[in-house]
């Protein structure tokens, strides 16, 4: 009897264990967000169709280098993909998107049996089932070598563990790739020496990756190799060389390797190698836990499903990696950076990979609100950046790139100091933002402004003059200028000035076309191009058509819905949006790219949520006093287009755009205009939030009453004092305290409460 008994109870409580909401568990036994991320999500990518065009980056926040289990061949941008089933290698990478693609790159691959350096033949079979992968730590059985590889990184530095058979032959490749390479052995120290210059641009002409390699096993095989012919010297430069080192191993031996690079020298990425001390492995992984856990623990999230802590932590960990540090710290302890701008290595901090086109929209304003000391040292990584190249970047990997269109870096910047996060050299700043408006990079034409002299004249880029994406270009520089207007402002510049760039900021209105209600590129002569198709993607837009770029007036929401002809009108323009069919036209690309394809196959009319420019959009219902609509189509977006599995994005991540727009959306609240220092109300995912802040303050955002039918904002007080308002405050937030939401599953207006007009408090034209 006291047996059954003892079963019984026993069986009771394992099933009150499974049965335990996640986050119960969470906080019974320590607050561990980091075991919801999975690196994994948004691998099931491809050329054609994009669920996130991400890879596994193993790595530390913002850490300088990554690694990634390599199932691409050399050069190839998808270097990971979720329905590969070989490994070519274990590459240390810098890639910010497979569009980009790579550089200073170079891959490790242990192998047994023969000494093979060709990456087709020494490439093992792989199971996800026996694959591992957490930010700070991966680990995979290669089959066909019957080994185990595990990494963990530090920002600079990494150790492997390779767990082999018994063997003779047991084999670690040293793969420095093609483009120009160098590799030496050094037997008496168990070390390899390298330098890597594989890239796919954006480097001066002395670009190298050095690396150093230790062993703590003795070699009793070495041989270095220039493309696949084996060579006898021990030291080696080619276009493509690598090493091979070898040893006999017991059954279930254990070798270490430590790895580190470093963009300045052999002897600075000796230095990093000190990043990993005399810890063991498991210590740099306990290390590597305790620091994504102290990065992610900004925002604990409570009262939600297993999948949706799994979908936000882990859009949160892809929020935290890009831009990437490209500095060093030296022998003295001084931050210094390799510049990729002028080939120098100077002082101050460098961060690189991330485009603004993408990231100006929220991924900025969140480090701006969570962690202000990382952005910090990445606006002066900007300042550093126009000192030593004469422009801010657009797209920087790790220099200046060819791609996209805008002159975010206004926004970037602007919106760190109207937040607090101000550089020290605030003339520079000015002085770069200045030139940014008045020229174009000699070499790079998406940097700077392409066709400034037109919008500076005509107050729009022509569509007639050879200048593609156009009407793209005139938006977001209208509104780059309105950011440029505000910090004039700021800084009490001459009156002239800020009325110039006030009166630029309006130039959006000269694409704005009243019989469509739509954007439209217009010709020199101030006529609107013709024949005109909304649905045309790019042409005088930037992946995306007209539906998409028209609410592209961040800066002055109620000038656009006085164009269209007041709110009503405006409202039915945004629920156009999600009731026109998904049809398309692609003739200028020849294709249906990706992008288009996401868009379709997402079943919400023509909202394209995979694609960056109508991101914000939903949340301008606000504006027009329909802010249960904004409620309704962000928890549609929220539970549809976001999954924590492998196709988990709807089109491409973009170096933590998509995912911050998770963020940000299921903590209920947007920062539609960068610079203005408000966030617009959308409607809270979990029961509960938590912000925890810099400056030791915390922001609870309760709503208890929180589930998939009560979606839409009933009533909320701000620090015990009723909120009528549909938008939060930057200051209001960092003072801290708790917001109070109640949730119902009934709009507001069925209820018969009238709809409370949004107050507007950022335009040009400031309400006094």
């Amino acid at each position: 009897m006291k047996q059954n008994y003892f079963i019984t109870t026993l069986l009771l409580m394992i099933l009150c264990c499974i049965n335990k909401p996640a986050n119960v568990l969470a906080k019974e036994e320590g607050f561990d967000p980091v075991e919801y991320v999975s690196p994994l999500v948004g691998t099931l990518s491809t050329f054609q169709l994009s669920t996130g065009n991400t890879y596994p980056a193993i790595a530390r926040p913002w850490g300088m280098n990554f690694w990634v289990p390599q199932t691409g061949k050399m050069g190839d941008g998808w270097t990971y993909v979720y329905s590969a089933n070989k490994i070519r290698g274990f590459k240390q990478t810098h890639q910010p998107s497979p569009w980009i693609n790579d550089y200073g790159q170079f891959s490790i691959m242990p192998v047994v049996g023969a000494p093979v350096f060709d990456q087709e033949k020494r490439a093992s079979w792989f199971s996800h089932k026996s694959e591992i992968a957490k930010p700070y730590y991966y680990k995979v059985y290669l089959a066909d070598h019957d080994v185990v590889t595990e990494i963990t990184p530090t920002e600079r530095a990494s150790m492997f563990r390779f767990t082999f058979p018994k063997s003779d032959s047991s084999f670690v490749v040293i793969d420095a790739f093609d483009k120009g390479s160098y590799i030496k052995i050094i037997p008496e120290e168990n070390k390899i020496i390298g330098y890597t210059t594989k890239n796919s641009g954006g480097v001066p002409d002395n670009f190298k990756n050095y690396f150093v390699i230790t062993f703590d096993k003795s070699f009793t095989y070495k041989y270095t190799f220039s493309g696949n012919d084996l060579k006898h010297d021990d030291e080696l430069t080619d276009n493509h060389v690598g090493a091979v080192i070898g040893f006999k191993t017991r059954k279930g031996e254990v070798v270490h390797a430590k790895v580190a690079s470093s963009f300045i020298s052999i002897e600075q990425a000796r230095q990093n190698l000190a990043e990993l001390g005399n810890d063991s492995f498991d210590q740099v992984v306990s290390t590597g836990k305790t620091a994504w856990n102290k990065a992610l623990s900004r925002i604990e999230v409570e009262g939600g499903s297993l999948d949706q802590y799994r979908t936000f932590y882990s859009c949160m960990y892809r929020s935290m990696l890009f831009p990437r540090k490209f500095y060093e710290i030296d022998s003295t302890g001084k931050v210094v950076h390799y510049s990729p701008y002028n080939g120098q290595v100077l002082p101050g901090y460098m961060y690189t990979d991330t485009g603004f086109w993408d990231t100006f929209r929220c991924l900025f304003p969140f480090l701006n609100l969570v962690y202000p000391s990382v952005n910090k040292e990445i606006q002066e990584g900007l300042i550093n950046t126009y000192k030593e190249s004469g422009f801010f970047p657009e797209w920087a990997s790790p220099g200046h790139r060819e791609c996209m269109v805008g002159n975010n870096s206004a926004s970037i910047l602007v919106d760190a100091y109207m937040k607090g996060v101000k550089v020290d050299d605030l003339e520079t700043l000015y002085k770069g933002l200045i030139h940014g408006t008045e020229s174009v990079h000699p070499k790079v034409k998406s940097t700077g402004r392409l066709g400034y002299e037109y919008y500076n004249k005509l107050g729009y880029v022509p569509y007639n003059v050879g200048i593609n994406e156009n009407a793209a270009r005139t938006l977001e520089y209208a509104y780059d200028d309105w950011c440029i207007y505000k910090l004039a402002k700021e800084l009490k510049r001459p009156q002239k000035e800020i009325n110039l760039f006030a009166k630029r900021a309006m130039n959006y209105k000269n694409l704005f076309d009243p019989e469509t209600r739509l954007m439209r590129g217009k010709n020199a002569d101030g006529k609107f191009m013709s024949p005109f198709s909304p649905l045309k993607w790019g042409d005088a837009f930037t992946e995306g058509n007209s539906w998409h770029y028209t609410w592209s007036v961040f800066h002055d929401p109620q000038g656009l819905i006085n164009l269209m002809g007041g709110k009503e009108s405006f409202v039915s323009m945004l629920d156009s949006v999600f009731t026109v069919p998904p049809i398309f036209d692609e003739s200028y690309y020849g294709q249906v790219i990706h992008e288009i394809r996401e868009m379709q196959i997402m079943n919400m009319g023509n909202y394209a949520h995979g694609n960056q420019p109508i991101q914000h959009m939903i949340y301008m219902y606000n504006y027009a006093g329909q802010p249960w609509k904004a409620q309704y189509w962000l928890r549609e977006v929220m539970n549809r287009m976001y999954t924590p599995g492998p196709d988990g994005y709807c089109g491409d991540e973009d170096n933590g755009q998509t995912s911050a727009w998770y963020v940000f959306s299921a903590m209920g609240f947007y920062p539609v205009c960068p610079g203005s220092n408000e966030y617009v109300l959308g409607a809270p995912l979990f029961k509960k939030t938590t912000i925890s802040f810099e400056n030791g303050n915390k922001m609870v955002i309760n709503a208890p009453t929180n589930s998939q039918e009560n979606r839409y904002i009933e009533s909320m007080t701000l620090n015990g004092k009723t909120c009528t308002r549909n938008f939060l405050t930057h200051a209001e937030l960092l003072s801290g305290g708790e917001i109070n939401i109640k949730m119902s599953n009934t709009p507001n207006y069925k209820r018969g409460v009238n709809p409370e007009d949004f107050p507007y408090s950022f335009s040009v034209n400031e309400k006094k």
